[in-house]
């Protein structure tokens, strides 16, 4: 109920808010209609009175220049030569002087003889314009006081539109009105003035002779248009007269839209002794402007007093939730200080509980820590226990060099040789350095890492490792190729130089990974026809990657799926208890590395170590 209550009530001020909007747009669009046609109506006024002074200006000179006896003299003696180009001259000059677009003078059949344009390409001099209704006018017009004739037309020989006034030329001596004219003066007044005075008004201005044909106006596309529809005899009078150079006139309306925008209402006022009419067309787009000025000011304060409205509304509502804030807060108050005995006597429990949990996943995790470093260290001396032949091997053969050189030494000596006996001690002393050797990377690679990291070089890793299982390579007539980045020795000899390849972690389980990895790809090629390892470095300023390849025959699609997972092994009993891989993979994994293994297109099986690269800052 008190819903649809709200409803209402919203309704009933949205339709008073938009019936007063409304009405402000009505009320302001026809304030703006009539002011509107009051500006257009002065602005008519003065256009008509300046437009009608200019006309009325010229309207002496015709009836002045037809009493110069030159005129009538010429009117004479038509072929006189010196007397035409006299009076040419002569008309010229009273032309600049006025300010007019010609002055030209026509015998009694409308040929002309003397014009002020007789110098031009467009001369009126030989052409006759008996057909046009000014001329007939003026002739006409003699017989009843010298009626002056008035026309506007485009020019015939010019092609320029202008304003044509003629007066009758009689006799020197005879009275007007009496004798018979001898021939008329015309004058052409170009209005190509106002036109460009009326591009500056955004409102369009027209000006139309008494059939409503548009011929000034400030929209070019309107000019030699219709108002109307002309019928067929007005349209015949105007071909005769050639008024607008035989132009076909059609209607304004027959335009496209956009060039007819503005031919709605107009207003109108007289001009001039032939019924033209002078129009501007109110730009009704300032009515919708006015009324739309008069909407958003309604709105903006029906807005204002809403907001107040709201404003009252929303402060009496926060008083009222402010008394009932105070209430509840009260009563919460109270209950919170129940709850806040009850909750600390919880948490102290709590935290009891946590502190005994956390006691018992601290030394789960040391233990885990220590069975993690310890199957570390078992992993490795099972591995030293699987490469015990091939290590037997290489410590019995030096052995057995020594016990074959220190009996020699000692005939030597008994001889009295003592060059040869010194030979043969020099050769056990490099057979004890190479025991040396391989006893101390074995102790090196067999004693506990510690959780410290440092800086390993990877290279000298691999090299390492190589050194560790050469011998079972040798006993399995396998081959073990080296492409490293750093310019190391390889067990075959062979030196492939580039930068040092260096990251951080432990060194020793550095080279348990490799140990693994190499060893896993030995085993492989066991029973290849080509038995091939190769360990190729690679690395750039982000990371190190390790790629160990087997000529071997690949690994199993659903051995791939389970390769990492501890205990998993595809290798007889006893050699192997598949924790090989899992313990590199964590190893890597714990120097921010990753481990994969994949099968190769050309054979084979591919694993991969990417570890990042120590920063060059660090290095």
């Amino acid at each position: 109920m008190r819903i649809s209550r709200r409803i209402i009530l919203f309704a009933l001020v949205l339709g008073s808010a938009l019936a007063l909007i409304f009405s402000a747009y009505l009320l302001a669009s026809r304030k703006a209609v009539e002011d509107i046609r009051l500006a257009g109506e002065r602005q008519l006024q003065l256009i008509a009175l300046d437009l009608e002074s200019v006309l009325e200006r010229y309207e002496t000179l015709p009836y002045s220049v037809a009493y110069l006896p030159m005129a009538t003299q010429v009117l004479a003696a038509p072929h006189d030569g010196a007397l035409l180009q006299e009076f040419n001259l002569t008309l010229q000059d009273l032309q600049q002087q006025a300010k007019v677009e010609s002055i030209y003078l026509m015998d009694k059949d409308g040929k002309t003889l003397a014009s002020s344009n007789w110098d031009s390409a467009t001369s009126y001099i030989g052409k006759n314009f008996g057909f046009r209704p000014y001329f007939a006018e003026a002739i006409k017009g003699s017989g009843m006081g010298g009626v002056a004739g008035h026309f506007y037309a485009i020019g015939n020989s010019t092609n320029i539109p202008g304003y044509f006034i003629a007066q009758a030329v009689y006799p020197s001596g005879s009275k007007r009105g009496l004798a018979k004219p001898l021939g008329v003066i015309a004058v052409k007044i170009s209005l190509n003035t106002f036109e460009q005075a009326w591009r500056s008004s955004e409102e369009p201005i027209a000006l139309a002779d008494r059939h409503g044909v548009v011929f000034l106006s400030n929209r070019s596309a309107w000019q030699y248009r219709s108002l109307g529809a002309l019928d067929q005899v007005v349209q015949q009078g105007l071909q005769q007269t050639l008024q607008y150079a035989g132009k076909r006139i059609v209607p304004i309306n027959s335009l496209p839209k956009a060039e007819r925008a503005g031919f709605d209402e107009y207003l109108a006022h007289p001009i001039g002794r032939l019924g033209w009419q002078l129009m501007l067309f109110p730009a009704q787009s300032k009515v919708q402007r006015a009324g739309a000025q008069a909407a958003a000011v309604a709105s903006l304060l029906i807005g204002v007093l809403l907001a107040l409205a709201g404003v009252v509304y929303q402060r009496r509502r926060r008083l009222e939730e402010g008394r009932a804030a105070q209430f509840a807060l009260k009563h919460a108050a109270d209950e919170l200080e129940q709850k806040i005995a009850q909750r600390t006597l919880d948490l102290t429990l709590g935290n009891e509980k946590l502190e005994a949990q956390l006691h018992k996943l601290t030394e789960a995790e040391n233990l885990l820590r220590t069975t993690q470093n310890d199957m570390l260290q078992t992993a490795k001396l099972a591995m030293l226990g699987q490469m015990a032949a091939g290590i037997t091997h290489e410590l019995n053969q030096p052995l057995t060099a020594i016990r074959a050189f220190a009996d020699n030494a000692g005939v030597f000596l008994a001889r009295g040789n003592s060059e040869q006996a010194g030979a043969n001690l020099q050769h056990i002393s490099d057979a004890s350095a190479r025991m040396g050797s391989i006893i101390g990377q074995l102790k090196g690679f067999a004693r506990k890492s510690s959780d410290a990291l440092s800086v390993v070089d990877v290279g000298a890793a691999i090299h390492a490792a190589a050194a560790l299982l050469r011998s079972e390579f040798e006993r399995q007539e396998a081959q073990l190729e080296l492409q490293l980045e750093s310019p190391l020795e390889s067990p075959q000899g062979s030196q492939i130089g580039a930068t040092a390849a260096l990251v951080l972690g432990d060194s020793i389980r550095m080279e348990q990974v490799l140990i693994n990895l190499i060893r896993n790809a030995l085993d492989a090629v066991e029973q290849s026809r080509i038995k091939k390892v190769s360990v190729i470095l690679e690395c750039d300023a982000d990371v190190v990657c390790i790629r160990i390849i087997d000529s071997g025959s690949g690994l199993p699609e659903q051995v791939l799926q389970h390769l990492f997972e501890p205990f998993f092994t595809t290798k007889p009993s006893g050699r192997g208890l598949g924790l090989g891989l899992a313990i590199s993979s964590s190893i890597v994994q714990a120097m921010n590395g990753q481990l994969s293994a994949q099968n190769r297109a050309q054979g084979g099986a591919e694993f991969v170590v990417k570890i990042p690269a120590m920063p060059a800052a660090l290095a």
